[in-house]
């Protein structure tokens, strides 16, 4: 049997280009659609390094109706993952229409399109910014919606739109995943995440600051009422999430109706741990000063994720010392990103060592795996 055409929206970015190894890596066939805005296709040739697959790619806009028409006619799509979006809080609050065009209007062109090709099994990308700042932690998925940005809005809308969708016509299954911080990269280090200028999340800018391309990591307020006064985040591997958008889609394929997951580990870091965690992975000191507060950060959230279990069989195996030795062996392995060559992969080489873990090539079936 030919393997199950999966289209990924957004595939080529951070999450998205993970999520084609864990698809691959379960049987799948990815089909990415993405513009490329705010991605690089050249992380396809590294999913293929990893997999032995390359994913197709189709250079087009979520919001081209006739672009997505043509995708699914020309290569037999089953079912979608949506990833593509806009996802920088501040940005969100300078361009809101923006984010409403690309997020909402995006996902309203892709669902028509989908039932006009008759494939109703989508996997959404959500967010925990939908519950806000305010609600106690741990958070569960029944928590009221309170999103305090655009971008938290656009995806509380969009989850609204398609729950509306569901309960209209029984054929669809779809699965909404709220991620709380994905963090980390494959660990072969030839994936990871790429942010464009100065990262806005606090793992890569802490491996930035370990490799000598920042000065150091200002720490927005260590007054908080947390164990060590820094913010406390829930922390999740990028490959537990991947592998939870497998499930997802595993789920939503048998099961119409609608499902909302939270994807995180159920238990919060501060900023202080992380900064511990990682200096212990990459053996290095992490310069820091204390900043102020910054406006609308909430002093610390965490997941409720007893339902990613018992509905999807899914929950996060990756550890905060893993997520900071992935993350360190991407920036090693790639400190220019996808500007660096990749390593040509011998069944039997060693592609990364240190003083803890090498990491091998093997093959299996015609297939590169780590």
């Amino acid at each position: 049997m030919p393997a199950p055409r999966i289209l990924v929206t957004g595939g080529a970015g951070f999450i998205g280009s993970h999520t084609c190894v864990a698809l691959i890596a379960a049987g799948y066939q990815p089909v990415v659609l993405d513009t490329l805005v705010n991605s690089d296709a050249r992380s396809l040739k590294r999913v293929a390094c990893i997999t032995g697959v390359e994913p197709v790619l189709v250079r087009a806009d979520v919001r081209d109706g006739a672009a997505l028409d043509r995708t699914f006619a020309a290569h037999g799509v089953q079912a979608v993952v949506h990833l593509a979006g806009l996802k920088a809080v501040g940005e969100s609050v300078a361009d809101p229409l923006g984010y409403y065009d690309v997020n909402l209007a995006g996902s309203l062109v892709l669902a028509r399109a989908m039932d006009r090709a008759g494939v109703r099994t989508l996997v959404f990308s959500s967010s925990a910014t939908v519950y806000g700042d305010s609600q106690p932690s741990p958070i569960a998925e029944a928590a009221p919606h309170g999103p305090v940005n655009p971008y938290g809005r656009t995806k509380s809308m969009v989850e609204s739109m398609l729950a509306d969708l569901s309960h209209a016509d029984a054929r669809w299954g779809i699965a909404c995943l709220r991620y709380f911080n994905p963090v980390g990269a494959h660990e072969s280090g030839l994936l990871g995440e790429l942010p464009n200028g100065p990262p806005n999340n606090l793992m890569p800018y802490i491996s930035q600051v370990a490799a000598g391309e920042r000065e150091c990591l200002v720490v927005h307020g260590a007054d908080y009422d947390t164990a060590d006064g820094t913010g406390v985040r829930d922390y999740v591997h990028v490959m537990d999430v991947a592998e939870g958008h497998v499930a997802a889609l595993h789920r939503a394929a048998r099961r119409p109706g609608i499902l909302m997951a939270n994807l995180g580990t159920g238990h919060g870091a501060s900023v202080l741990e992380v900064v511990s965690a990682f200096e212990r992975a990459s053996g290095r000191r992490i310069a820091l000063r204390i900043g102020p507060r910054r406006p609308g950060d909430a002093p610390a959230y965490w997941a409720d994720v007893r339902s990613a279990w018992r509905t999807l069989g899914w929950r996060a195996r990756r550890d905060l010392d893993q997520m900071c030795a992935d993350s360190w062996r991407w920036q090693c392995a790639s400190p220019h990103g996808f500007d660096d060559p990749v390593p040509t992969l011998v069944p039997g080489a060693v592609l990364f060592q240190n003083k803890d873990r090498a990491i091998n090539i093997h093959s299996n079936r015609g297939h590169t795996h780590v």
